[in-house]
């Protein structure tokens, strides 16, 4: 048996190491735009903006791995379709034929055409291109404005303020992180970046992008504008599904898989970004997450060789924001009810998102040892224990 993976990303290199550790001895091919061998994505937005990682550090494997493990990794190549009846992926000059296929496309940051087409200097953050082009523009001075404030537009002016920069993080809603995290946890965020020095402008309605000698003016209704010599669009990403859609697979914002990863092709797999998974606890989900990259790739690779286990492992991902370290699993969408043990003040706490009968989602700040049991509770029935945060949260799984 053959295997094709298009997308040379962290569930690609997780899919290859898995294949290889079960035991297949059959062709692997992986092909991937980036001119880069499969890397990790937090320490762009992290160590490597901050200054404390190189670009090494990111590469899940060195090439030397690729060839011991015989593996034929193909970067900067670019598929132009998928003849699913064939069984055989397209590039420029050729083809490959495959048993079975992975897409592990990832995804592309939205953008927003007011400031693509004026002039001004504008970056996003996705690639290890995109991160290197930001570190040298976060030095000590520079005025960075930030249109989104999600994990990433967070996380950007963090690693700005640390390293000198004066940053304004422009967002519509009117919390940053409001609709993961909802108004109490959102506040916890919104109060740590204004008290380091982060100019947090909510509400805010983005109305235009200027160009005026080298800088970006950004126009706001009803404020200021603001005048930086960068802005960094952080407004979400899309799935890479159109591949998948004009080979005829079922896509809705990424690609339709079932609980064991397989798309409407039986031969075909996704993971990561692009999957839009049936899960079997949390119903159908796309998580865009380090944590599921690599899990996702794994598991599809065991039912490629003929493993039948669903992926049931629930999303986790992590931010560090200057003092502040968290770690979250589960999704909360939809909760409506909310249980904090500990001290949110002092950012120091537990937190549990509740839905229904049921526990959805759980987080900590700045509390490491807690991970394992919220994992442990998320899924539980929603017991007055459960409701009562006097009671440890190891007492309650």
């Amino acid at each position: 048996m053959n295997v094709v993976i298009i997308g040379a990303g962290l569930a690609a290199a997780n899919a290859v190491a898995e294949l290889r550790e079960q035991g297949h001895t059959g062709d692997i091919v992986v092909v991937g735009e980036e001119p880069h061998l499969p890397y990790e994505r937090p320490p762009l937005s992290k160590g490597l903006l901050l200054g404390s990682a190189e670009p090494d550090a990111a590469f899940v494997h060195p090439r030397e791995w690729y060839d011991e493990q015989q593996v034929d990794v193909r970067v900067g190549t670019v598929v132009t379709g998928i003849d699913l009846d064939r069984g055989r992926v397209r590039l420029g000059a050729g083809g490959l034929p495959y048993d079975r296929l992975l897409l592990a496309t990832g995804a592309t940051p939205r953008h927003l055409a007011m400031a693509d087409t004026s002039g001004a200097p504008v970056l996003h953050l996705r690639t290890l291109d995109d991160a290197l082009a930001l570190r040298d523009r976060l030095t000590e001075g520079a005025r960075i404005a930030i249109i989104g404030a999600g994990w990433i537009g967070l996380e950007v002016a963090s690693a700005a303020r640390q390293r000198g920069a004066s940053v304004t993080v422009l967002e519509s809603a009117s919390l940053p992180l409001q609709r993961v995290l909802g108004d109490e946890i959102a506040t916890v965020f919104a109060d740590l970046h204004r008290e380091h020095g982060v100019d947090l402008r909510l509400g805010a309605s983005v109305t235009g992008v200027e160009h005026d000698d080298g800088k970006a003016v950004v126009r706001v209704e009803d404020g200021e504008p603001v005048v930086a010599d960068l802005l960094v669009v952080a407004v979400g990403v899309t799935p890479n599904d159109r591949l998948a859609a004009d080979a005829g697979l079922a896509v809705d914002n990424g690609v339709l898989v079932d609980a064991r990863l397989r798309a409407s092709d039986p031969h075909v797999f996704a993971a990561g970004d692009l999957a839009d998974q049936n899960h079997p606890v949390l119903g159908r989900i796309r998580v865009e997450h380090w944590d599921t990259a690599i899990h996702q790739g794994r598991h599809a690779a065991r039912v490629m060789l003929g493993g039948d286990e669903p992926y049931t492992r629930l999303p986790y991902f992590f931010t560090d924001q200057y003092d502040l370290g968290m770690e979250y699993v589960g999704h909360g969408a939809g909760y409506d009810d909310l249980v904090v043990r500990g001290d949110l003040a002092a950012r120091q706490a537990s937190v549990l998102w509740l839905r229904g009968d049921r526990v959805v989602a759980g987080m900590h700040l700045n509390d490491w040892d807690a991970i394992e049991p919220l994992r442990a509770v998320v899924g539980v029935g929603a017991t007055d224990a459960v409701r009562d945060p006097s009671v440890p949260l190891a007492d309650l799984a």
